[in-house]
Formats: C-alpha cells, structure tokens, sequence
C-alpha cells in the first residue's frame, strides 16, 4: 500500500500506455490487475514488464516489489472488483471511453477514482452518463509512462475535488510529477505545446526553410537540452539575466512579439506529407522505430538519474 492508501491497482486497457503503467504500479509495490478484451495482450504486457523492470528497480523500485504480482481478467468489470484506483487506458476514443466508464462505474464502490489516460478527450464529455461522473479525472501520462514522470490531472466540470486531490496524492505518492489543469481544453497542457511546436516545425519544413532533420536538430541540440531542465517561463527568466523575466519582457518581448506574428500554419498536402516522412527516414539512417525507441529510453534513464541526483545534492544544500 502506497502512502495514499492504494493497495490494488486495475489497468484497463493493455496497449503501448497501459503496459508501460502496469509494469511502473509493480515496481510501486501495488498489487495491479490487468484487463483487455485482446488475448496477445498478455503477452505484450508480459514482454513489457520484463524489459522495462531492471531500469525500474535502478529508478527507484521498492525493495519488495514482484514483477510477476500482477493477473489478467479479460473482462473489465471483474478487474476492477477489490481496485482501490482504475487507470483506464483503452482506445483513445469517445464511445469506447464511455463504454467502457458506463461499465466499470456501475460495480465500483462510490469511493473509487476513476483515471483515463487520455491525451486530449475532455473527462466531462466521456464519463456522461455515468451514475458517479464526479469520480472520473483524467490521469495523463507522457510516454512511456514507466520513465516519465508527469502526469496531467483534470476534473474538468464534473469532478469533485476529493476525486482530483485522491488522484494527486497517488500519483504523487508513487513518485510521479502530477500537475493539476484547472481547465478543459482538447490535448491538455503538454500536447497542446508540443503541437504549437511541430506545427511550426512543419511549416519551416513547407516554406523551404530547413530540412525535416536540421529542424530536429534546431530543437534537440538547442532548447530542448535546456527544456529537460525547466520549462519555457523559468528558461526565459533565465534568459533576462539579473534582472529576470521582468527584465526579458521589457527588453526582449517586441522581438518574440513579432516572431508570434509571423508564425505560420502548413497546409498539410499530400506532398508536404510525403517530405516529412522522406525526412525522418533520412534522419533515422537504418534505424528501426524499435532501434529509436530503445536508444531514447536508454538516454532517459541516465538523464532521469542525472537529474535527481543533482536534485538531492541541491536539496542537501539548501537545508545546511
């Protein structure tokens, strides 16, 4: 049992996402029960476990966790009996969501938060006709949820603060970074910025002004290596010097200002689509999507490890 009281987790829904959060709840030391209605999602969940679990335990897994402490019921009604939290994690889309909400909200006990994995439905839209809509947020992860720690919280209209606070104090008290959105909005906070950007990415691209790789690199060897420390507002602040954002706003916002106004929007033709695609190809040299995934992943880690350690010494510090 976590510090937040959760003892049983059920994950519905066994794809790239739900795998990926079975396999952190275990090294969390929660007992989680696993649903979806695709027999070889067994496997892929098996698969997922084994591969992610050494880089788990290195990240902080519990001493007593069990990485075969997790079952399989293919229907989700009978996942969630004895569930303290649901993280649902089914097809992104609206009427398997409501389904699949209409299904599950029907047996659980008043008490228990339901959380989507959403990425950009709205939770007020697909717990609608449920008998408890007030215990469905969403619980956003950023891929792959095992590495990454945020995690995007929101009630929307419909659900109460107990639900929202029950669903913050666990992701927080299974070592996630939960922040809380006080507002609807399709995609989120996180999605929302990273389509602002490759919106632009894409237009440079259409108008010629640099290839689909140099863009990448534009941000992969600029700002995002600043990006995996802060965000854009404390990254700016830092960008004004002594004096801070006050002073960057002052003296650097007609510049941005007109940057903004000339940003673009592509039209997505047929062709356009055909160079992206050309592009990353050429960028990826021979590499597989699996090949990619697996060296990211391997970056993440010792950038995840990196960070925390500087975090603690920082923290040590700060307290003498």
């Amino acid at each position: 049992m976590d510090a937040s009281g959760v003892r049983r987790v059920a994950v519905i829904g066994a794809g790239t996402i739900g795998a990926s959060w079975a396999a952190y709840f275990l090294a969390r030391g929660l007992d989680v029960v696993v649903s979806d209605p695709f027999p070889p999602a067994v496997e892929t969940v098996r698969r997922t476990i084994d591969e992610a679990w050494p880089v788990l335990m290195t990240l902080g897994g519990v001493r007593d966790a069990n990485p075969n402490g997790w079952r399989f019921e293919a229907d989700p009604v009978a996942a969630v009996a004895g569930a303290d939290i649901v993280q649902e994690s089914g097809p992104e889309r609206m009427e398997v969501k409501q389904a699949l909400l209409h299904s599950i909200d029907a047996v659980l006990p008043r008490e228990v938060v339901i959380a989507s994995s959403s990425s950009g439905l709205l939770v007020s839209h697909f717990s609608q006709g449920c008998r408890f809509p007030d215990r469905c947020v969403i619980g956003h992860p950023f891929n792959p949820p095992h590495l990454v720690p945020l995690v995007e919280v929101v009630g929307g209209t419909t659900a109460s603060r107990t639900a929202v606070d029950k669903a913050m104090a666990f992701y927080r008290a299974i070592g996630k970074c939960p922040i809380e959105i006080h507002k609807e909005v399709p995609g989120h906070v996180s999605n929302r910025l990273q389509a602002a950007l490759w919106r632009e990415a894409i237009y440079l691209v259409q108008e010629g002004v640099a290839s689909v790789a140099d863009v990448d690199a534009a941000i992969s060897e600029g700002p995002g290596l600043r990006w995996a420390l802060m965000g854009p507002h404390m990254t700016f602040h830092l960008g004004g010097g002594a004096g801070g954002m006050a002073h960057f706003l002052e003296h650097l916002l007609p510049a941005v200002e007109s940057w903004w106004a000339g940003l673009g929007t592509p039209d997505m033709t047929k062709d356009l689509q055909r160079r992206l695609v050309e592009g990353v190809d050429q960028e990826a040299a021979g590499r597989s999507v699996a090949e990619l995934q697996r060296w990211r992943d391997a970056l993440l880690v010792q950038l995840i490890e990196l960070r925390r350690r500087a975090t603690g010494v920082a923290m040590e510090k700060h307290a003498l």
